[in-house]
Protein backbone atom coordinates (compact mmCIF):
# COMPACT_ATOMS: atom_id res chain seq x y z
CA UNK A 1 0.00 0.00 0.00
CA UNK A 2 1.17 3.39 -0.76
CA UNK A 3 -0.01 6.49 0.67
CA UNK A 4 -0.89 9.50 -1.78
CA UNK A 5 1.53 11.85 0.17
CA UNK A 6 4.29 9.15 -0.78
CA UNK A 7 3.26 8.94 -4.14
CA UNK A 8 3.63 12.05 -4.60
CA UNK A 9 7.41 12.50 -3.08
CA UNK A 10 7.78 10.16 -5.79
CA UNK A 11 6.57 12.34 -8.32
CA UNK A 12 7.98 15.55 -7.12
CA UNK A 13 11.68 14.08 -6.97
CA UNK A 14 12.41 14.39 -10.74
CA UNK A 15 14.40 17.78 -11.92
CA UNK A 16 11.87 20.15 -13.11
CA UNK A 17 8.68 18.52 -11.89
CA UNK A 18 5.81 20.61 -10.48
CA UNK A 19 2.84 20.18 -8.95
CA UNK A 20 -0.33 22.18 -10.33
CA UNK A 21 -3.77 21.17 -10.63
CA UNK A 22 -6.59 20.39 -13.80
CA UNK A 23 -10.37 20.98 -13.61
CA UNK A 24 -9.43 20.59 -9.96
CA UNK A 25 -7.48 17.75 -9.29
CA UNK A 26 -3.66 17.70 -8.61
CA UNK A 27 -1.19 16.91 -11.56
CA UNK A 28 2.56 16.88 -12.35
CA UNK A 29 4.26 18.54 -14.46
CA UNK A 30 7.51 18.04 -16.28
CA UNK A 31 8.05 21.34 -18.44
CA UNK A 32 4.61 21.63 -18.70
CA UNK A 33 3.73 18.05 -19.85
CA UNK A 34 1.33 16.05 -17.38
CA UNK A 35 3.15 12.47 -16.44
CA UNK A 36 0.68 11.96 -13.04
CA UNK A 37 -2.03 13.21 -11.51
CA UNK A 38 -4.59 12.20 -8.40
CA UNK A 39 -7.94 11.87 -10.74
CA UNK A 40 -9.86 10.47 -7.40
CA UNK A 41 -9.09 9.62 -4.44
CA UNK A 42 -6.89 6.61 -3.78
CA UNK A 43 -6.03 6.04 -7.46
CA UNK A 44 -2.96 7.56 -9.29
CA UNK A 45 -2.84 8.11 -13.17
CA UNK A 46 0.15 7.57 -15.05
CA UNK A 47 1.16 8.30 -18.75
CA UNK A 48 3.04 5.37 -19.57
CA UNK A 49 4.83 4.17 -22.55
CA UNK A 50 1.71 2.09 -24.14
CA UNK A 51 4.00 -1.54 -24.19
CA UNK A 52 4.36 -0.51 -20.63
CA UNK A 53 1.16 0.00 -19.81
CA UNK A 54 0.20 -2.94 -22.00
CA UNK A 55 2.00 -5.18 -19.36
CA UNK A 56 0.76 -4.14 -16.48
CA UNK A 57 -2.65 -4.11 -17.24
CA UNK A 58 -1.78 -7.82 -18.24
CA UNK A 59 -0.39 -8.84 -14.94
CA UNK A 60 -1.95 -6.86 -12.39
CA UNK A 61 -5.67 -6.33 -13.28
CA UNK A 62 -6.95 -5.78 -9.81
CA UNK A 63 -4.37 -2.65 -9.15
CA UNK A 64 -4.63 -0.99 -12.83
CA UNK A 65 -6.65 -0.34 -15.36
CA UNK A 66 -6.62 1.89 -18.53
CA UNK A 67 -7.82 5.74 -18.03
CA UNK A 68 -11.48 5.60 -19.82
CA UNK A 69 -11.16 6.36 -24.34
CA UNK A 70 -8.58 8.01 -26.22
CA UNK A 71 -7.14 8.99 -22.61
CA UNK A 72 -6.36 5.08 -21.89
CA UNK A 73 -5.36 4.79 -25.42
CA UNK A 74 -2.13 7.01 -25.02
CA UNK A 75 -0.65 5.22 -22.18
CA UNK A 76 -2.62 6.76 -19.68
CA UNK A 77 -3.36 4.36 -16.69
CA UNK A 78 -4.94 4.64 -13.23
CA UNK A 79 -3.40 2.44 -10.26
CA UNK A 80 -4.99 1.70 -7.21
CA UNK A 81 -2.61 2.94 -4.30
CA UNK A 82 -4.06 0.86 -2.24
CA UNK A 83 -2.48 -2.43 -3.92
CA UNK A 84 0.36 -1.48 -5.80
CA UNK A 85 3.54 -2.16 -4.27
CA UNK A 86 5.77 0.51 -3.15
CA UNK A 87 8.84 0.00 -5.47
CA UNK A 88 6.69 -0.71 -8.39
CA UNK A 89 4.76 2.58 -7.95
CA UNK A 90 8.22 4.01 -8.13
CA UNK A 91 9.21 2.52 -10.97
CA UNK A 92 6.26 3.26 -12.58
CA UNK A 93 6.87 7.12 -11.87
CA UNK A 94 9.83 6.88 -13.27
CA UNK A 95 8.70 6.05 -16.62
CA UNK A 96 6.01 8.00 -17.27
CA UNK A 97 8.10 10.77 -16.19
CA UNK A 98 11.02 9.96 -18.31
CA UNK A 99 7.96 9.41 -21.04
CA UNK A 100 7.12 13.34 -21.04
CA UNK A 101 10.60 14.76 -19.97
CA UNK A 102 12.23 16.89 -22.95
CA UNK A 103 15.52 14.44 -24.04
CA UNK A 104 17.72 17.08 -23.43
CA UNK A 105 16.69 17.07 -19.47
CA UNK A 106 16.88 13.17 -19.91
CA UNK A 107 20.34 13.51 -20.91
CA UNK A 108 21.41 15.70 -18.09
CA UNK A 109 19.22 13.38 -15.82
CA UNK A 110 21.21 9.86 -17.25
CA UNK A 111 24.19 11.63 -16.47
CA UNK A 112 23.94 12.51 -12.76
Amino acid sequence: MVSEDDARAFALDFPDTVEQAHMGKPDFRVRGRVFATFPRPGRMGLRLDPAEQAAVLATEPATFEAAAGAWGRQGWTLVALDQVDREELRELVIGAWRHRAPKRLLAVYDAT
